[in-house]
């Protein structure tokens, strides 16, 4: 798992401007592996409906995931044909290895793909755009399993897909309906910024980003689809859904344990000007006093089963102190990281120090709570004991709170005291044809926005594409 830390912000969604005409707004990615009979009616009619329905300059990018048949030579004569074609060439296999790599290099601010079966309708292919054109969404997905969608498929795959995108639910928490349909776009500022964090390089690609980018806070955009099932697909169902369950595994521990920081992925809180200066407005409140009443929980039971196991070999106080001490500081991390979402191990001893002084506060609570029981009863019963430490750690759970919230995790913002972003790395791909590294663009700093703001009716400069496209020679792809 990638676990790259580097803090910060996506810029605020803007309206895409209309560009120069031979600049493309979309990128469409075909990746294909021995497709050498499929591959030229799915270009050619791709082509064709984007040229008649389109109302942007686009771009098809044929990706051949290292095929041993002619699908390089007929991607070839795709793109010597079609002026809006280009051919791509990976030596290795992975339907997410070449939507990482072509995505990485393409100019174009919108990048999409779709399986080259074309099971899915294309009339949905605007819809599923529009939304990041617009500055609405940050990615689109079409759905199968809409209750609006039209699927013809057999009833084996229908249960497969829908047992995945429940396992999902239940242990990601994933909020999407499909994750496995094959026709998908994003925009390209959120690509260069969240596809360095994506591990999986094969099918499990598409599930990782977009739990990745749910968890983060983007905007996910669904389109229903009219989708006819491949009787001839290559897939191999046992492989991939095995494969898919390690991912699922995999991502799940990474987000459980902080390892992955999401941090620079999220966006302002609202894309009009207006909403960026809200000055002195609490943020995520809800869901840290849920974090935190769950942790709180947890905690409390951690602490009675410790303290009736101390209370076995110690007297009440020595027993309670014991107990407070060590789920402190469990409770301290748990919600270090889970309730305010701090990352990594900068500031973790001093969060754990003044965790301390917190736990001082609520010793002195449940301590001041069993000798004042003790001078009512001389022999207090154990599960009195109990009920009144469970009372006195309600109380210091409210005061923990609000000195978790107010002194040891602050919301700290950009010039109170928050540390400066540290640029994130930058990956380097090897383009197909050449051994040089190719390299994206710079990441995103917190004051920079990646589009210039401007009224969608005014000119703009067209966008620059970061090396030229590669280009594929017949001869180069044998």
């Amino acid at each position: 798992m990638r676990t790259d830390s580097s803090p910060g912000t996506l810029p605020a969604r803007e309206h895409l401007p209309a560009g120069d005409a031979g600049t493309p707004v979309l990128d469409v990615v075909i990746p294909v592996y021995n497709e050498e009979k499929d591959l030229g009616p799915c270009v050619l009619r791709l082509h064709e409906h984007l040229r008649r329905t389109f109302p942007y300059a686009f771009r098809i990018t044929i990706a051949d995931n290292a095929s041993t048949d002619s699908t390089p030579l007929v991607a070839a004569r795709l793109g010597a044909q079609l002026a809006q074609v280009r051919s791509f060439r990976l030596e290795q296999k992975g339907r997410g290895r070449a939507l990482r790599t072509v995505w990485s290099a393409s100019d174009a601010p919108v990048l999409a793909y779709m399986d080259v079966d074309l099971s899915t309708d294309l009339n949905a292919l605007l819809p599923l755009v529009a939304p990041l054109i617009s500055g609405h969404s940050d990615l689109a997905i079409g759905s199968r399993l809409s209750r609006s969608s039209r699927v013809v498929r057999g009833a084996k795959r229908e249960f497969i897909s829908r047992s995945y995108n429940l396992i999902l639910r239940g242990s990601l928490q994933a909020r999407f309906s499909d994750a496995q349909c094959g026709f998908k776009a994003i925009r390209r500022d959120v690509a260069q910024v969240l596809l360095p964090l994506v591990e999986d390089s094969d099918w499990f690609f598409d599930t990782e980003m977009l739990v990745l980018a749910e968890r983060a806070g983007l905007r996910i955009h669904e389109v229903p689809v009219d989708w006819v099932d491949d009787p001839d697909s290559t897939v191999h169902i046992v492989k991939t859904a095995t494969d898919d369950l390690k991912g699922v595994w995999r991502v799940g521990r990474a987000l459980a344990t902080g390892s992955l920081s999401l941090d620079r992925l999220t966006r302002p809180f609202g894309d009009d000007p207006r909403d960026r200066d809200i000055k002195d407005v609490p943020r995520g409140l809800a869901r840290q006093l849920v974090g935190f009443c769950v942790v709180g929980g947890l905690s409390t039971l951690f602490y009675l089963l410790l303290y009736s196991g101390f209370r076995t070999f110690s007297g009440s106080q020595i027993a309670n102190a014991l107990a407070l001490l060590v789920s402190a500081v469990a409770n301290t991390e748990a919600n270090r990281r889970l309730t305010f979402g701090v990352r990594g191990r900068g500031g973790a001893v001093r969060h754990q120090a003044q965790g301390l002084v917190v736990f001082g506060i609520g010793l002195a609570l449940t301590s001041g709570s069993l000798a004042a029981l003790n001078a009512a009863s001389s022999d207090p019963a154990h599960s009195t004991e109990l009920a009144v430490l469970i009372a006195a750690n309600l109380a210091a759970t409210v005061l923990r709170f609000l000195l978790f919230r107010a002194w040891v995790f602050p919301d700290r913002r950009e010039g109170e005291g928050g540390e400066e972003p540290v640029p994130a790395a930058v990956p380097t791909y090897t383009m197909a044809g050449t051994h040089q590294p190719y390299q994206t663009q710079q990441p995103y700093q917190t004051h920079q926005t990646h589009l210039p703001h401007q009224p969608y009716h005014q000119p703009s400069q067209p966008y620059a594409p970061h090396q030229p496209y590669p280009t594929t020679d017949p001869g180069d792809l044998r």
